[in-house]
């Protein structure tokens, strides 16, 4: 999506990335994209079952949900129009499905059980993964802000960015 929305330009910061630096074509990463998301949805099926089995039809279409809105928010991060990585919505959705939905999920998976205690490390993970790109976000601030690409850091600017990532890390 940024690559399309001419984001990825020659003044993007770091590592190019496949159809920036020319290594794939558009259609080889469309293609790539639907292979991916068909191999993990199909894995995700299997570990559901594997969890579940016929014990409980709610929780198996809970989570056959969960994977394909996790599949769903992982394209719309920078594709089509309405793009949220494009809206500082970003993360929102990389706090909830990297920190709750990943960790609390599997936990769920594994263990068949709800303990509310696995939230403080599912917030955990949640507050790192949203720092981790707030630090992208930072480092690509000026070239985003260009772009037209809106990140949090875009919305508030560096100084009000670094703050938040000090409560990013605390929390």
């Amino acid at each position: 999506g940024d690559f399309v929305k001419g984001t990825d330009n020659e003044e993007r910061v770091g590592p190019q990335r496949a159809l920036q630096s020319g290594l794939m074509t558009r259609k080889e990463m469309y293609w790539g994209m639907i292979a991916t998301a068909i191999i993990t949805f199909l894995l995700a099926v299997a570990l559901i079952y594997v969890a579940f089995g016929g014990r409980s039809l709610f929780y198996a279409v809970l989570f056959l949900l969960l994977g394909i809105a996790a599949i769903a928010a992982a394209v719309k991060y920078t594709v089509g129009d309405s793009a949220y990585g494009y809206r500082g919505l970003g993360d929102v959705f990389v706090f909830i499905f990297f920190g709750l939905v990943g960790v609390y999920g599997s936990y769920f998976l594994y263990a068949l059980e709800w303990d509310w205690r696995v939230l403080l490390p599912a917030a955990t993970v949640g507050f790192l993964s949203a720092g981790v790109l707030n630090l992208n976000n930072m480092r690509d601030h000026a070239a985003d802000a260009r772009a037209g690409k809106n990140t949090l850091v875009v919305k508030m600017g560096a100084k009000n960015a670094k703050q938040y990532h000090y409560f990013l890390l605390l929390g």
